[in-house]
C-alpha cells in the first residue's frame, strides 16, 4: 500500500501534536502571572519574572533522555535509540523547549499601559546588550561542540557482540565484548542540525531580547540592564545544552571496539560537560540596582533582623541545600554503578540530604547561638496556606499514582513496581521529622529583633515541607514514567476501553517532575508570621 499523507499522519500521536502547545500556554500564563501580579512591572516582578524564565530554561534544557544516542546494546531487552522517531524528539525537546521558554518570557512581558508611550530613539543592537566574557565563553563551547561532533562523523560503527571469554597465552583468558555503535556520520546527521538549530535560535531570541519593548515602570539604564540579564540566563543555558551534544558525540566516541580485548572507556566529552554545568551555575547574572536596594535586605523597620548571626547562617544553608539536592549525581561520578535500581531510590537519596543539611543548620544555631536564657518562641503559622496546600495536592497526587499502577499491574501479570515508590516516601517522610524535631527542641536565641526566633524555626519548617513536597510529586512522576512502559507494552497485547489513558502517562510523569522541581526552588519569602511582630522580611538564595 503506498505511504500517504495521511498514514504519515495517523502515526502520529496526538498527545505528541497537543502537548507542546499546552506546555507553551502554561508557561506563558505562569510567567504572565508573575510579571503581571501586584507592582507590575517593577524592579521586584521583572527580577523575578527573569528568574522564573531562567529555572523554566533551565528545566526544559535536560538532554539526559538522549544520552545514549547511537549505542547499539549487547543486552537485547534495552531498546537502542538509533531511530529518527527516536532521536529526534529526545533531542528536540530540550532544544527548542529552552529557547520556547525564553522567547515567552520575552513576549509575557506587559505592554504600554501609560496614555502617554515612552520611547527610546536610540538603535538598540545585540552586542549593546550581550554579556562579552560570557558570550565569547558561549561561542568557544559552540565551537568545541562543533569540532566534536565533526571528528565523531569520521568514526565507524560496530556491532555489539556478547561477553565471552577468550584463551590467551599471557593472561590464560581475557574478556572481550560489549556494546556496539552506529557509523559516526548517522549520529552526526542529527546532533548537527540540532547545534544549528540551538546556534540560530539563540540568535533569534538575542534579537528579540533587544527588541522587546521598554517596562514603563523602569527607566532606560533599568531597561538595559533587564536585557543583559535575560541574555545571561539564555546563554548559560543553552551552553549547557551545546556542551550535552558533545558530551553525547564524546559517549559515542569513547566506546572501544567490542570485537576486541574489552576495556575500560572514559568520556572525556562528558567531564568537560559537567565542569560547564557548574561553570554556567556559577556564572550569576547582574541585578537590578533597584532590587538590590529594597529587596536583598531587611526592612526599615527591623534594621536588624537580617544582619542577626543565626538568620544569616540559616539564609546560607539555601545554597547547600541546593547543593545537597545533587549527592545521586555525585555518587554516579565517583562511583559507576552505584545509583542503580528503583529509580523512587535515587529521588530519596536526592531528598534525603536536603532533609540531613536542614536538620544541621538547626544544630548550627543551637550550638553558636542558642541559650537557656532566651524564651523559645514557636511560629503562629510555620507554614503558608499556598505551601501547604501544595503539600496535601503533591501528597494526593503520588497516592492517586501509587493506587492506580497497583491496582492495573495484577491484572496485566506485571510485577508490582509500586512498593519501591511506597517504601522510599515512607523513609524521606519519617526522616522529615529529625529537623522538625531539632526545630521544636532547639534553645531560644537572645536578640533585640522581635519574633526572630520563631521566623528561623519557620524557615526550617518551610523547608522541610517544600522538600517532602517536590519529593512526593517527583516521586508520583517517576513511577508513571518507570511503570507506563510495561503497562503499555501489555495493554498492546491485551486492549482494554481504558488504554488510552496510559498513553499520557509518559507525558504526565514528565509534566509531575517538573513541577516537583519547580516546587523545590520555590525560595524562602519571609519570615512566617510569628506571635511578636508579624512579619520580618528576609530572602534565601533560590534553591
Amino acid at each position: 500500500m503506498p505511504f500517504t499523507d495521511a498514514a504519515l499522519f495517523s502515526n502520529v500521536p496526538p498527545m505528541a501534536v497537543v502537548w507542546p502547545f499546552l506546555l507553551a500556554a502554561g508557561s506563558y500564563l505562569l510567567l504572565r502571572w508573575v510579571i503581571w501580579g501586584p507592582g507590575s512591572g517593577s524592579a521586584a516582578t521583572a527580577s523575578q519574572h527573569a528568574f522564573w524564565v531562567g529555572i523554566m530554561g533551565w528545566l526544559a534544557s535536560s538532554l539526559q533522555p538522549a544520552g545514549n544516542a547511537g549505542i547499539l546494546h549487547v543486552n537485547p531487552v534495552s531498546q537502542p535509540l538509533i531511530s529518527t522517531a527516536a532521536i529526534v524528539p529526545a533531542l528536540a525537546w530540550p532544544v527548542l523547549g529552552c529557547l520556547a521558554v525564553h522567547a515567552i518570557g520575552q513576549l509575557s512581558y506587559p505592554g504600554p499601559r501609560l496614555r502617554r508611550r515612552q520611547a527610546d530613539l536610540e538603535v538598540r543592537r545585540v552586542r549593546d546588550f550581550l554579556p562579552r566574557p560570557l558570550a565569547w565563553t558561549v561561542l568557544a563551547v559552540f565551537a568545541g561542540t562543533a569540532l566534536q561532533i565533526g571528528w565523531m562523523a569520521t568514526l565507524p560503527g560496530y556491532d555489539p557482540v556478547p561477553y565471552r571469554s577468550l584463551p590467551d597465552p599471557v593472561h590464560t583468558y581475557v574478556t572481550s565484548g560489549g556494546d556496539g555503535r552506529v557509523p559516526g556520520i548517522e549520529l552526526a546527521s542529527y546532533l548537527g542540525p540540532a547545534l544549528l538549530v540551538l546556534a540560530v535560535g539563540t540568535w533569534l531570541v538575542l534579537v528579540l531580547i533587544t527588541r522587546r519593548r521598554r517596562l514603563e515602570a523602569l527607566d532606560t539604564e533599568e531597561n538595559n540592564l533587564l536585557r543583559t540579564i535575560a541574555m545571561n540566563r539564555l546563554l548559560r543555558t543553552v551552553a549547557t545544552i551545546a556542551s550535552g551534544l558533545a558530551a553525547i558525540a564524546g559517549n559515542h566516541a569513547a566506546r572501544p571496539d567490542p570485537s576486541l580485548v574489552a576495556g575500560g572507556w572514559i568520556n572525556a566529552a562528558g567531564a568537560v560537560n559537567l565542569a560547564i554545568l557548574l561553570a554556567m551555575w556559577w556564572w550569576a547574572p547582574p541585578k537590578l540596582p533597584a532590587v538590590q536596594a529594597d529587596g536583598g535586605g531587611p526592612e526599615p523597620r527591623e534594621p536588624a533582623a537580617a544582619s542577626h548571626p543565626a538568620a544569616r547562617l540559616c539564609m546560607s544553608l539555601g545554597a547547600a541545600l541546593g547543593l545537597a539536592a545533587f549527592v545521586p549525581v555525585l555518587v554516579a561520578v565517583i562511583i559507576p554503578g552505584a545509583v542503580t535500581g528503583h529509580p523512587a531510590l535515587v529521588v530519596a537519596m536526592a531528598a534525603a540530604p536536603v532533609l540531613l543539611v536542614t536538620a544541621a543548620g538547626e544544630l548550627l544555631i543551637q550550638r553558636n547561638y542558642g541559650t537557656h536564657e532566651a524564651p523559645r518562641e514557636w511560629p503562629r503559622q510555620p507554614v503558608s496556606p499556598a505551601l501547604l496546600t501544595t503539600g496535601i495536592a503533591a501528597l494526593t497526587i503520588l497516592a492517586a499514582a501509587v493506587v492506580v499502577t497497583a491496582s492495573v499491574q495484577p491484572d496485566l501479570g506485571i510485577l508490582p513496581t509500586w512498593a519501591p515508590t511506597l517504601w522510599a516516601c515512607a523513609a524521606v517522610a519519617l526522616l522529615a521529622g529529625v529537623p522538625l524535631a531539632a526545630a521544636k527542641s532547639r534553645e531560644g536565641i537572645p536578640t533585640t529583633v522581635p519574633g526572630l526566633d520563631a521566623a528561623l524555626r519557620a524557615i526550617t519548617v518551610h523547608r522541610v515541607v517544600r522538600t517532602l513536597a517536590a519529593c512526593f510529586m517527583v516521586q508520583a512522576g517517576v513511577l508513571l514514567l518507570s511503570a507506563g512502559p510495561d503497562i503499555q507494552r501489555a495493554l498492546d497485547l491485551e486492549p482494554a476501553s481504558w488504554a488510552w489513558a496510559w498513553d499520557a502517562a509518559p507525558f504526565t510523569g514528565v509534566l509531575l517532575c517538573t513541577a516537583g522541581i519547580v516546587i523545590a526552588v520555590i525560595p524562602v519569602r519571609s519570615f512566617a508570621r510569628t506571635t511578636a511582630s508579624g512579619r520580618t522580611s528576609a530572602k534565601e538564595p533560590a534553591t
